[in-house]
Parts: C-alpha cells; structure tokens; sequence
C-alpha cells in the first residue's frame, strides 16, 4: 500500500516516545550539571577571595581584600580568554544566543568540547568576579548534553533541536525551581514553535529536572517573598507605566551591551585579551562596590524582601549595570538573567519608594514594584514575556503578583517592540546574517494539498521528472530513480492519457527497497491509488 505522508498521521509515535525517555534522563542529568557547576562556582569564589579550598556558597562582597580585587579579576579574565582562543570560541557569551543559532544554522549539532569548556569557563568567570548568574552557563551546558546525546544517537535536526531545548529548560528549572517558565522560554527562544513531538519531551525534562534539583538543594522558593497585597487601579496604573519605563530601560541597556562590544572590537588587541581587560573594570568597580561582583542572587533576594536601603540600591543598580555591560562586552563567559534581574528590580524598588512617597494612598509596594521591575527589564531585554512573568512568579511564590507581571511585562514588551529590531538574544545573530524567528504564523500551504490544484492529465512529453507506472515493481521503481540516476522525483501515472497520481521520491524508494529485501515483495507492483495525495510513501 501507498500513503500520503503530508498533514496526515500522529502527532506522536515511536520515536517521539524515545525522545520523551531520553529527555527525562536528560532532566536528571541536567540537574546534576546545575549543581555542579554551583559548587564550582563556589569552589573557585573561596580560592580566588578567600585563600579556602570550600564549595561553601560564598559571595566576593564578604572578602576583604581591597585592591587585590583587580588582579584577581584581571586573572579569571585571561584564563577565559585563553581557554576561548585555545579552546573553543564559543565560550565566549551570554550562553543562549550560543544555543540559538545553533539550533537555527548548525543543525542543533554542539561541539563535545564545547559542553566541556562552557561550564569550566564560566566558573572561572564568575568565581573571580565576574557580574554574571550561573543559569546562562547551566542553561547552555544543558543545551550542549542534549545535542550531543542526540548525536550519539544518530537523531534528525529536529530531534536533537528538542533534546537540546530539553536539556536548556532542565538546567533552568533545576536551579530555580521553575519548571513552567523554564518550558516557555526553550518555547520562546530555541523551539520556535508548539507542537506535541517537540513540547512534551521538553516539559518532562522541564518537571524532572525541577525534582531532581529540588532533591538536590531544597524545594524552597529562589527568592522568597512575604506576601503582598491584591493591587488596586491606582496601582495597577502606575505597574503599566513601570512596565513603560523598564521597556525603555532594556532598549537602553541593549544598546549598551553592543556598543562596548563594538569599542572592544575596535581595540588594536586580539579578542583573546579582551577578557582580561574586562577583569580589569571589574577589579576596580569590586574596590568600590564590592556587591555587584559574583553571581548576586542575594541581591536579588534582598530587592524583592524590601532589605535594601535607597542609598545602597541606587548605587547596586548602577554599578552592576556598569560593570555587567562592560564584562559581557568584552566576550567573557557569562549569563544575562540574573544581571537584568537585578537592574531592572532594583531600578523598579527605587521607582516604587519614589511614587510610594509621592502617593501614599495609592497602595503601591516597592517591593512588588521590584518584582515587576525585574520581569519587565528582563522581558523588553530578551522578549521572552511569558517566561518572564511566569519566571518572577514561580520563582516568589506570589501568586497576587501575576496581574501587575501581566501589565507590567506587556507594556515593556510593546515598547521593546517598537523601538528595536532585534532583542539583546538576537542582535549578534542578525548581524551575523542568521534569521530568527521572531513570530509563529499561519503557513497556507501546510493546509492545502498539491492535488488540490494539479492538472492530473499531463502530456508524456512536457513531463520533466522520470515517469513511474502505478503497475511496476518497487525494483523497476528503484532501478529508474536510482541506478539509472535520472531524477529524484518520479511521477507516477495510470493509463493513457496519463493520469497522475502521485510523486514518488528517489530516498521514499530507495527506503522502502532496503526494507523489502525479499525478492517476492521488491517484484510486486506499486499497487498505487488514486486519492491518496501526492507525496507517497511505499508501506506495506
């Protein structure tokens, strides 16, 4: 029998059901890189400030070490960028944009060695100081095992593009307890679609890693929150006109990011060095806001707690701002989510004081504020909106804070929208050439059948591709399409006047050859009918 393989069949089969398996192993094994690269991130803070071998969690704000601070930066920086120019360029980054345009030009295909550097590099990074979270790294190491698993085991494109953003999400819900944002933003920025085959092995990845994380470090929220107020219209208003201003914040921030980047492409140095010179600002910053260094989750902890003095988080959010757009600019390794979350909740704490001061009654909670700041710098930043919502939720466990997210993150997404082309994850690739999707749309033609709208009665001397009788054998098939090298595609007909019936390609018989190898079935014939569509498959 012949069947038409086009918008027909499961959404779901066999190896969608291994790929499933595979990502809940792969769930697991993500939740171990997260943890450790957590501990070497702590291993290499306690030997690079602390003179300790200890994979205590420690924070460069509590060393005191004066200006040491700048040779031990300075340090982490050179061996990263020895390890990118020896190693492996693409090191070097954020981490997602990495992943992305691997999956949209490389075929989701991870070097070995660059699941091996990534997460040493990164340590290395942030250990000495450098302003970046630990979950870009850990998100991209999860990326990295998931594609190579998929290259072991001899997966397509968009198998391994499913191991890979399965990996990615349970790197990100291992270490935040984060499941559903963790599915949404390897939706948002590495799938580029829905669909049952590609979002269930991500969301079981997605949940198992969440368990073995939590297993791991505890269930407890990543930032935990005392409970806030349902808020009222004056302020529900005034998170919509946050969620304006942190969406022109993100612009600002973006375009930072690349303009350092393009004043240290400029430099008369190899790129190798950049690194260091990096280290070099974030020596000198860490003299004078020792804070900002180290991956910063008690910043963050502490801006949605409300603990932060308005002196003390002005100048954390502008220092970190500085320091991070200069470390990212220079190439060093190195995450993006913890960095904006900081900025964008303590520039919406320090908003929120302000209109708190300035409008007693209006019911608004700076540290609610600080919530909404933090998702909506994060969403106008990378565009990733939902996962930014449901990322500050999950993450506080508030769910009364989901309506002023909602606001809040759609207004910064509409602005981000409308005043930049590319997000702070895809500039570099469109620069690059690389095409991102930025929308799911309609496709037309995936509804519409080719023998919709064929002329089925064709004249045997206009037809340009080889011609296969519906009566001949799949040998017969197999020798015109194949050994006789012709074409790749052959038209069959019935009959005279010809009639088409369908199109047989020359990989479709070459298949269904190898899987009949029994003489009696090769030289049986097509046995084609009529209906059936046009892309056939031979079947038995």
């Amino acid at each position: 029998m012949i069947r038409d393989e086009i918008g027909r069949g499961r959404q779901v089969n066999r190896r969608v059901l291994r790929i499933a398996l595979l990502a809940i192993v792969l769930g697991i094994a993500a939740a171990g890189v997260a943890v450790v690269l957590t501990n070497l991130i702590a291993f290499v803070t306690n030997l690079a400030f602390f003179g300790r071998l200890s994979l205590t969690e420690a924070s460069p704000a509590d060393a005191n070490i004066g200006l040491w601070f700048v040779p031990v930066a300075v340090l982490g920086g050179l061996v990263v960028g020895l390890m990118a120019r020896y190693g492996s360029a693409a090191i070097r980054g954020h981490g997602i944009p990495e992943a992305m345009e691997r999956v949209l030009e490389h075929e989701s295909k991870i070097p070995m060695r660059m699941t091996i550097l990534k997460p040493i590099s990164s340590a290395i990074a942030i250990g000495t100081g450098g302003p970046f979270g630990a979950e870009g790294p850990i998100i991209a190491t999860g990326g990295a095992i998931g594609s190579m698993i998929g290259q072991f085991l001899h997966t397509t494109a968009k198998e391994r593009k499913t191991l890979l953003a399965a990996g990615a999400a349970a790197g990100m819900a291992a270490t935040f307890g984060s499941p559903v944002a963790a599915v949404l933003l390897a939706v948002e920025l590495l799938l580029f679609e829905l669909s049952a085959r590609t979002l269930v092995p991500v969301i079981l990845a997605s949940a198992t890693g969440t368990i073995a994380g939590a297993l791991m470090r505890g269930d407890a929220a990543a930032f935990p929150m005392e409970a806030i107020a349902s808020p009222g219209a004056a302020a529900f208003a005034f998170y919509l006109l946050l969620g304006l201003i942190m969406g022109l914040a993100s612009v600002v921030v973006t375009w930072a990011v690349y303009a350092i980047e393009e004043l240290f492409e400029h430099l008369p140095i190899h790129w190798m060095w950049w690194p260091a010179l990096g280290g070099l600002a974030v020596g000198l910053i860490g003299i004078v806001a020792p804070r900002v260094l180290g991956v910063g989750y008690d910043n963050i902890r502490a801006i949605v707690a409300g603990t932060i003095p308005i002196g003390a988080l002005a100048v954390l959010v502008s220092m970190k701002f500085l320091v991070w757009v200069i470390a990212l600019g220079s190439g060093t390794s190195g995450g993006t989510l913890a960095p904006l979350f900081t900025i964008g909740g303590g520039l919406g704490a320090l908003i929120g004081v302000g209109f708190a001061a300035a409008f007693p009654d209006a019911g608004i909670d700076p540290r609610l504020a600080g919530l909404v700041g933090m998702a909506a710098m994060f969403t106008g930043a990378s565009r990733a909106v939902l996962a930014s919502v449901v990322f500050a939720f999950e993450t506080t466990r508030q769910p009364l804070g989901l309506v002023p997210l909602l606001g809040g993150c759609g207004v910064a997404y509409l602005v981000s929208c409308a005043l930049m082309d590319h997000s702070i994850m895809t500039q570099k690739l469109a620069a690059r050439g690389v095409r991102v999707p930025t929308e799911y749309g309609f496709d037309p033609l995936s509804r519409l059948d080719v023998a919709a709208v064929m002329s089925a009665i064709v004249d045997p001397s206009i037809i340009g591709a080889a011609r296969v009788f519906a009566d001949q054998s799949l040998r017969a098939a197999v020798d015109l399409l194949v050994h006789d090298d012709l074409d790749n595609i052959g038209v069959v007909t019935r009959d005279a006047p010809e009639v088409v019936v369908g199109v047989l390609t020359r990989a479709d018989a070459l298949r269904g050859f190898k899987a009949r190898m029994d003489e009696n079935i090769v030289r049986r014939p097509l046995r084609v009918r009529r209906g059936q569509g046009v892309r056939i498959r031979l079947s038995e």
